[in-house]
């Protein structure tokens, strides 16, 4: 019972369904990208800590730092790159398969 109510949900094309999928397929993506990045374990999984550094990201793309936003996220972008390519190059290396979903168009969307 409980597998035919999961495969209904996976299969439910209701729009608000849809998007519910989609937002949280995002959400967990985004989570993905946090922990890719290291800062869970640079912060001990301290989530007040991870939020507060994010807040101090987003104060400088929104001008509230002395760098231009634009240049910010030009350097922020590249490095990303760099790293999915990191991730691909040793992923090859090591005979893996297929791709991440972040990482299927060469990276993330502009």
């Amino acid at each position: 019972m409980n597998r035919a109510e999961a495969a209904r949900a996976r299969t439910d094309t209701r729009d608000w369904a849809k998007a519910r999928r989609e937002r949280t397929r995002h959400l967990i993506e985004l989570g993905g990208l946090v922990s890719k990045a290291g800062l869970v374990e640079l912060t001990d999984d301290d989530r007040a800590t991870m939020l507060g550094a994010l807040m101090e990201v987003a104060g400088h793309l929104s001008g509230a730092g002395d760098d231009d936003p634009a240049h910010l996220r030009a350097r922020w972008r590249r490095a990303g790159m760099r790293a999915f390519a990191a991730d691909r190059e040793a992923a090859a290396a090591a005979g893996v398969t297929g791709q991440e979903e972040g990482d299927a168009a060469g990276g993330l969307p502009a």
